[in-house]
């Protein structure tokens, strides 16, 4: 079944890349495995991906211990000061740095495993409160100049989850908004590449809005089953 999960989303992924003028290899399919076993991840790395991400840090700690590095692993969960040190062991991206402090602890650890952690921030471009990440101007710009002035890490790009909801106006708003703030903190001179955005249900309009990593968990693995 994720053999032929991962066929059909990527056949979708190109189609809606060549639907908006994308090219398809600029768009990073990131196979969203949380509360997924070890077995399901290897059965989709059978079936050629070689990116994986996860949201909690023990799950990561647990995967990577169980992998390690034969595929890339994207941290895209909220993060808590604490458990950064198993993130940093394992992840070759966090998606959700959100403040300096967390930012502190990242880059420190990293120091300690002779790493360079690349992040991303996680903004938020929507007014759900569940949601997590950075959302006034101020803020952005000091933990993107902290993060860009720290010697163990290298900001690649931002990262936000659009609201659930069939509203397509909603969601491309919260797609736009990340983009322009890429594009603004590019003309500072941050040099941002990534933008991470658009999941199992809202990845089409992510890539025509600009999407360099879908994070696509349910479309692959199926619905999961929250203990």
């Amino acid at each position: 079944m994720i053999s032929q999960n991962v066929q059909n989303i990527v056949e979708k992924i190109d189609f809606c890349c060549k639907k908006h003028d994308r090219k398809t290899s600029d768009v990073k399919l990131i196979a969203v495995s949380k509360y997924f076993k070890v077995e399901d991840v290897k059965e989709a790395i059978k079936a050629s991906l070689t990116n994986f991400g996860e949201n909690k840090a023990q799950e990561l700690d647990n995967k990577f211990g169980a992998l390690g590095n034969i595929v890339k692993w994207h941290f895209i969960g909220h993060l808590q000061v604490n458990k950064a040190k198993y993130v940093v062991k394992a992840a070759d991206i966090i998606h959700s740095v959100d403040s300096i402090k967390l930012a502190e602890e990242i880059n420190k650890r990293a120091s300690s495993a002779g790493k360079i952690q690349q992040i991303l921030l996680e903004i938020k471009t929507s007014d759900e409160e569940t949601k997590f990440g950075l959302n006034d101007s101020d803020s952005i710009f000091k933990l993107a100049e902290y993060c860009s002035a720290s010697t163990n890490l290298k900001l690649l790009g931002l990262m936000t989850i659009a609201p659930f909801t069939d509203n397509e106006s909603v969601i491309r708003k919260s797609f736009s908004g990340l983009r322009e703030l890429k594009d603004k903190l590019n003309g500072r001179g941050f040099g941002l590449t990534e933008l991470s955005m658009g999941m199992s249900n809202d990845f089409e309009i992510a890539i025509q809005e600009g999407s360099t990593m879908l994070r696509i968990g349910t479309a692959i693995f199926g619905e999961r089953i929250y203990n």
